[in-house]
């Protein structure tokens, strides 16, 4: 399934994203400061390509003029989320190449997975975190509506072998529709 916004295709990762993929992923800025090492080869990203973005709701972000991905937008459900929420419920995780950062790309597509949230999938809530520090990705979630729920100091991380402070956001399917109807308006 794809999903278009008006700048972004947001569709399935393919093994040939392996070299777009590792173009930005093994930028030590993006990795380590959503929690996950920098990618080490090509090779390493057509791997995560196969298991880790292989879900069915994780998304390349991809401009729409030429259908290169240069991030990612994922919903996670149950035991693939970082957070221990409902069954109708889930969590939003995203990154985006540096070369995009500061040009709105996160928010707008994070809006769209929203709408596909709540809308298609009818989740009643949505969740999204942040490591302290990362202030880029609190300024997304706050675009989008999220409100901080609570902090988790001391979370270990797995895939950095280290512990960190996580800030833990919220948004409910009644808020995100309130917060729609008046943006239309």
């Amino acid at each position: 399934m794809m999903l278009r916004t008006e700048r972004l295709i947001l569709r399935p990762w393919h093994t040939d994203d392996a070299p777009s993929l590792f173009k930005y992923a093994c930028d030590e800025r993006i990795g380590p400061a959503a929690g996950w090492p920098a990618h080490t080869s090509v090779e390493h990203s057509r791997e995560i390509i196969q298991t880790v973005f292989s879900r069915p709701l994780a998304y390349a972000l991809t401009k729409k003029e030429d259908n290169t991905a240069i991030g990612l937008v994922a919903l996670l459900m149950g035991k693939d989320s970082n957070f221990d929420i409902a069954d109708d419920e889930a969590e939003i995780a995203y990154w985006i190449g540096v070369p995009f950062w500061g040009q709105g790309l996160i928010p707008e597509a994070v809006r769209a997975l929203m709408r596909h949230g709540f809308e298609t999938l009818n989740f009643n809530a949505l969740w999204c975190g942040y490591f302290a520090d990362n202030e880029k990705s609190r300024k997304a979630q706050e675009k989008c509506g999220f409100k901080h729920h609570h902090t988790e100091e001391n979370k270990f991380n797995q895939f950095m072998n280290d512990y960190r402070t996580e800030h833990v956001s919220r948004i409910g399917k009644e808020e995100w529709q309130t917060l729609t109807a008046s943006e239309s308006h």
